[in-house]
């Protein structure tokens, strides 16, 4: 079974109840496969990271095998605006999607889901890795999401959280990230030293255990831009991130990563 996203943000659990921690989200026309069906969650693996969780099983529709191969190798188009407004073409009624939302089969100014088609004519792109344009890219991406409150879990301006952040960055010029950090960490090539490193690389740090527990997108002028407490920019060195509103280091330095 399968099935894709036609709400805005849908909320994926740990487990299958209200109460249980949202490990991440699935934004508008997002696909998935169906790995478990329970009279009111399902267990999912979504297409885009291979990410498994569960969500409310009327969050969503429920598409057959061939669309959802189709998905898979049809050209991805995305919304590119930070909001916008898309329309159902039947009921008329209007909803917000947000940056990163997939456009599934778009085709002039309009998207389908199923049996539903949508009106959407906000700006969007079919995003290509670019080597020619990465750093660009990846730096004007990332400064849309300034501000965006933390969210444990979360993948939208709304609320995101450090990999999701890196994720949906990345996502937007072209390049497939995991989505936790420690998994981010396992992709790349290792840096030996800050002066190394270069915008849109990335940043690991661990906890007092040794475990990866945070990640952010390295800037020029020993700089980072990364969701803790908000997205913000603050200073990076080899000892980790300095905080310029405590005027304290906040997260140790673990490794360096050039994704592509």
């Amino acid at each position: 079974m399968y099935g894709i996203c036609d709400l805005s943000i849908v909320s994926c659990r740990k487990e299958p109840t209200d109460k249980s921690e949202m490990v991440t989200q699935l934004l508008f026309g997002e696909h998935f496969s169906i790995l478990e069906l329970q009279e009111k969650w399902i267990r999912i693996k979504i297409a885009f990271d291979n990410y498994e969780c569960w969500i409310d099983k009327k969050q969503c529709v429920f598409i057959e095998q061939h669309t959802f191969d189709i998905l898979n190798i049809t050209k991805n188009y995305y919304c590119t605006d930070l909001v916008q407004i898309i329309k159902d073409d039947k009921t008329k009624l209007l909803f917000p999607i947000v940056i990163a939302s997939a456009l599934p089969n778009f085709y002039n100014n309009e998207c389908v889901i199923g049996n539903k088609s949508y009106t959407y004519e906000g700006t969007s792109a079919s995003v290509d890795f670019s080597a020619l344009n990465w750093q660009t890219g990846v730096l004007e991406t990332a400064l849309m999401y300034l501000n965006a409150p933390y969210l444990w879990g979360g993948k939208s301006p709304f609320g995101i959280d450090c990999s999701g952040f890196t994720q949906m960055v990345y996502k937007l010029n072209g390049v497939k990230l995991p989505r936790d950090a420690y998994q981010q960490a396992e992709h790349g090539e290792i840096l030996s030293f800050v002066e190394e490193a270069e915008t849109g690389d990335l940043a690991f740090f661990d906890n007092e255990e040794g475990e990866i527990v945070h990640v952010g997108i390295v800037m020029d002028d020993n700089k980072i831009i990364h969701a803790s407490g908000k997205v913000r920019i603050d200073g990076l060195d080899h000892q980790g991130i300095f905080n310029y509103d405590k005027k304290e280091y906040s997260h140790q330095l673990r490794l360096l990563k050039r994704i592509i």
